[in-house]
């Protein structure tokens, strides 16, 4: 399912009709952030969550934390939802073992830089987490769910989109109010490049009252480079024509672009079609690393993947946060 067009303009008549509904929602979600006291496991929780419904950067931010939290002597384990498997009770992914269609395509991709769990009870994902050595759950979209306390809260926003027309599902984009969000939240995280991130200010600014932090999405070098490069991109991710602007970017010649929907399978008579379709323009197809980890064995080798890595432009103020959670200084999650 593709986001309505007008989640991301203007609040017009379909958001002001759909409103009431979205004040369900809300209210839906507030009643389920009250329920009973969190679960606490006794090793710190950091938390990437977002306000909106659909990818904001929360995969790429886990990576970067636990790259942070692994320099520092800390061994952290991912906790998921496994959003898109079929794994409900508690268990660890194994790259070289699982699918995708399993554990969900981005608990298959965190475990290629960090032990992962995918649970639909996230606290019973954490215990077992703990249990395997964890000494600090680092909590994947888990900002709206009540199982587990937060010793950090870190929101995640795409900085080109920011909170869209500041309305609720289905008037909108989002899960909960900006406002009440924020407010639970100890740290916002913007992700764009430097014009977005003057958009994301302009238009957000006002109501941003905790410490902000930006950052961008950049690719890695794949051994291959693109420049002139004729490539058929394909995304399903949830905004799929950031990664063809990056493509444009490295300078690949895109002749082509698919932006399927978040998730969605990659079937062989779609990867059939998509080949065929490359190889009469004599084009590489071309893919993200959560679109890779999809595919079937069949077609990875016939598909070049490009991966980015977050780089946040200063760390002091997150850094300040996880010296605190991790001696202490915050409850253990």
């Amino acid at each position: 399912m593709r986001a309505p067009g007008f989640w991301h303009g203007p609040a017009g008549l379909a958001a002001h009709l759909l409103g009431p509904l979205g004040a369900l929602y809300a209210a839906g979600t507030a009643r389920r952030l009250a329920q009973g006291a969190r679960a606490r496991v006794g090793v710190p929780v950091i938390c990437v969550g977002n306000i909106n419904a659909g990818g904001t950067g929360k995969t790429p931010t886990v990576i970067a934390l636990a790259e942070r939290l692994r320099a520092r002597g800390v061994a952290a384990h991912a906790v998921t939802r496994g959003y898109g498997g079929t794994q409900a009770a508690p268990l660890r992914v194994r790259e070289l073992k699982h699918r995708a269609a399993q554990v969900g395509d981005e608990a298959l991709l965190l475990a290629a830089f960090l032990p992962t769990w995918v649970a639909i009870d996230r606290a019973a994902g954490a215990r077992a987490a703990v249990a395997a050595g964890a000494q600090a759950i680092v909590l994947d979209d888990g900002f709206q769910n009540p199982d587990l306390a937060h010793g950090l809260s870190l929101v995640v926003v795409d900085a080109w989109r920011g909170f869209g027309n500041g309305r609720v599902i289905p008037a909108g984009p989002l899960r909960e109010p900006v406002a009440a969000g924020l407010a639970r939240a100890d740290m916002l995280l913007s992700i764009g490049p430097t014009q977005a991130q003057a958009r994301f200010a302009a238009t957000w600014g006002d109501i941003v009252r905790l410490p902000h932090l930006t950052g961008t999405l950049e690719p890695l070098p794949t051994g291959l480079p693109l420049a002139g490069v004729k490539v058929l991109a394909f995304a399903g991710i949830g905004h799929p024509e950031k990664f063809f602007q990056t493509l444009r970017g490295l300078g690949a010649d895109v002749l082509a672009t698919h932006a399927l929907a978040d998730h969605q399978p990659l079937s062989d008579a779609l990867m059939v079609r998509l080949l065929r379709e490359a190889a009469m323009a004599g084009a590489q197809v071309v893919c993200t690393e959560k679109d890779a980890v999809r595919l079937s064995p069949a077609y990875r080798a016939r598909v070049m993947t490009v991966p980015v890595r977050l780089r946040i432009d200063d760390w002091s103020a997150l850094d300040a946060a996880l010296d605190r959670v991790l001696s202490g200084g915050a409850a253990a999650g």
